[in-house]
């Protein structure tokens, strides 16, 4: 047993990625949707309030690459990407994955878009 300060047990990668005005790519922070510009900031005030800014620790990020399905955010462990997100969603991602260990399954991206990871040594030369 060792006196150091204990690891999270979950990273939340929140893509931070902003394209800029006049760009035809979407982002997950978007100048013409204000609710996208608050969520990391709601993200980590939630955690407080729960008392879980010990054990989870929320991470700004840039591109995740599912620009088209943004704002996305990243559970680790387990690769889950949570996408379309809102300030009610990340509010049952908390409750129901972090808290309860239950993948809430309908905020999950599609599975045809995150197929299964490609093993690096499978294709490394």
């Amino acid at each position: 047993m060792t006196n150091g300060v204990p690891q999270p047990a979950f990273y939340i990668f929140k893509c931070q990625q902003s394209a800029p005005p006049g760009m035809p790519k979407p982002s997950c922070v978007s100048q013409n949707d204000p609710e996208s510009q608050q969520l990391f900031q709601h993200l980590g005030q939630k955690l407080m309030t729960k008392g879980l800014i010990q054990t989870v620790m929320p991470i700004q990020t840039g591109c995740l690459g599912r620009c088209q399905l943004g704002p996305v955010m990243l559970v680790e462990p387990g690769h889950t990407l949570y996408v379309g997100l809102t300030r009610d969603k990340i509010d049952r991602i908390i409750d129901e994955h972090i808290i309860g260990g239950r993948v809430v399954e309908e905020y999950v991206v599609p599975e045809e878009m995150w197929g299964e990871p490609i093993d690096p040594a499978s294709v490394s030369h």
